[in-house]
């Protein structure tokens, strides 16, 4: 029976309050991202929202205040499979297992994302960029290959377009993310490069890395353009529609790049954001 005429159970939400929900936590949560999602069409907007909450609601797991660590993620594994088998008890799990359904996503890269949450348990420390990519590609590269099975795409690049788009958008959380993770004794900065530049793990946590800081961020600036370049191509992929939402949360991130760029420090210093009419300014060009 398809999920849209199942009538809700008991103390169930029917198909159009989930997908209320799962549109509010997104506004509530995806300070950034939501500003994309709005630009796409009613059935993969909430899609979307969907994923982008089953995605916050694992993180949450880790990083949240409530969250239950490796028995969170347990739980989240068990939510996931039993979604895929048909029974979504919650807002979120009815929309998605509904846009898993329609779009062809693969159990795969769902549990490909509670994998890479999964490591925040046990790694704090990256040795390599190659480790660090590695890491990118789960939490964040599935994301973007889940996105765009969403949307639609005409050729296989459209995915390893994907992952590059991930990969960008990743590696600038985590140059706006220093002092954060810092607080939570992370630090998700290769540490063989980190050396190249005369920086040590030490400085960098206590947040007063020496002189070689600027070049390093400037270093790691350069690899998340490059990225970014190449994962917009996407956009050749995809519907004109979806290309909107895309070059809307890049160009939201592009410019997050580039306040890190013209002060180094600052992200040492605090988390940096745009405004909401910054933000709006950039849907308007993107959708223009």
């Amino acid at each position: 029976m398809r999920l849209e005429s199942a009538a809700p159970s008991a103390g169930r939400p029917g198909l159009g309050d989930a997908e209320r929900a799962c549109a509010e936590l997104a506004r509530r949560e995806a300070k950034n991202f939501y500003w994309g999602f709005i630009a796409l069409p009613r059935d993969q907007r909430h899609a979307i929202y969907a994923l982008y909450g089953f995605a916050r609601q694992v993180d949450d797991e880790v990083d949240g205040p409530n969250g239950r660590g490796e028995a969170g993620l347990a739980e989240q594994r068990r939510r996931l499979r039993a979604c895929l088998a048909g029974d979504r008890g919650d807002p979120v799990t009815m929309v998605l297992g509904q846009a898993v359904e329609r779009h062809g996503i693969p159990a795969a890269e769902l549990e490909a994302l509670i994998d890479g949450v999964e490591m925040d348990l046990r790694l704090r420390r990256y040795e390599t960029w190659a480790d660090l990519e590695s890491y990118c590609r789960l939490v964040a590269s599935m994301v973007g290959r889940m996105c765009v099975r969403i949307f639609g795409f005409r050729d296989a690049d459209a995915l390893e377009r994907a992952d590059q788009l991930g990969l960008a958008l990743q590696l600038i959380n985590v140059l706006r993310d220093v002092a954060e993770d810092a607080a939570m004794d992370r630090l998700y900065l290769p540490a063989d490069e980190l050396r190249r530049f005369g920086l040590t793990e030490a400085e960098v946590l206590a947040g007063t890395p020496g002189p070689g800081w600027e070049p390093f961020v400037q270093f790691q600036a350069e690899r998340a353009r490059s990225y970014l370049r190449s994962g917009l191509e996407v956009c050749e992929y995809i519907p004109s529609t979806s290309g909107k939402c895309v070059r809307t949360m890049a160009g939201i991130y592009r410019r997050i790049l580039d306040r890190i760029e013209a002060d180094p420090r600052r992200p040492l210093r605090e988390r940096i954001s745009l405004s909401t009419p910054a933000k709006l300014r950039v849907a308007l060009t993107s959708w223009r």
